[in-house]
């Protein structure tokens, strides 16, 4: 029997990943948890064999909790779920260590294809993601020019976007046209939208 720990904040969703997995006669899931950072105080309880992860959770998102729950237990397996197929997410999971990423729209026997894979230590991806991410490669952005862009697509002002990074308006503006540059998009909106459609942000 393949013990599952279900991370998914959205109540429909989590039971019906639930009731499909348990129809599975060799997968039970035993623990459900709503927010990332329940992830690994559950499974150090628990002892799963795979941590099903949705990428969106609050307080901690999929990816940093898994890479926490990869380093505190190595034993448990994780496989990222996500809604949207963001190619840079795929990438920073790999580079977490992280085995397996699907996407939440594939058929059902393909997650418990995926959870059984996981669990026997394969690397499961979805193809169409990863011809996605060969097709993206990696972030143009340096860590400070995402950092800003991020905090602009939250809806803040250079201004308080300066405060809140100790620099100037002007720096911030600097590293907001460089962004806009490296995305080839036309405009801050624009950016944001490549940024986050390429999983940069």
């Amino acid at each position: 029997m393949i013990r599952i720990l279900l991370a998914e904040d959205m109540h429909m969703i989590r039971a019906a990943l639930t009731a499909l997995l348990r129809l599975e006669p060799d997968l039970e899931v035993t623990a459900e948890v709503t927010r990332g950072d329940e992830i690994v105080p559950t499974a150090l309880r628990i002892l799963p064999d795979v941590a099903v992860v949705d990428i969106d959770l609050p307080v901690l998102d999929g990816i940093t909790a898994a890479a926490e729950l990869r380093e505190r237990l190595p034993s448990c397996r994780i496989l990222i779920l996500t809604a949207l197929g963001r190619p840079g997410q795929m990438r920073r999971a790999l580079a977490a260590g992280i085995e397996a990423f699907l996407v939440k729209d594939a058929p059902a026997e393909r997650l418990a294809d995926a959870v059984r894979r996981t669990a026997a230590g394969l690397r499961v991806l979805d193809a169409e993601l990863v011809s996605a991410a060969m097709e993206y490669g990696e972030s143009p952005l340096t860590p400070r020019e995402a950092t800003v862009l991020r905090e602009a697509a939250r809806g803040a002002s250079a201004e308080d976007i300066a405060a809140r990074l100790h620099l100037s308006s002007g720096t911030v503006r600097n590293y907001l046209t460089a962004a806009i540059t490296k995305t080839g998009a036309r405009n801050k909106i624009d950016a944001i939208r490549v940024a986050e459609d390429a999983g940069w942000l």
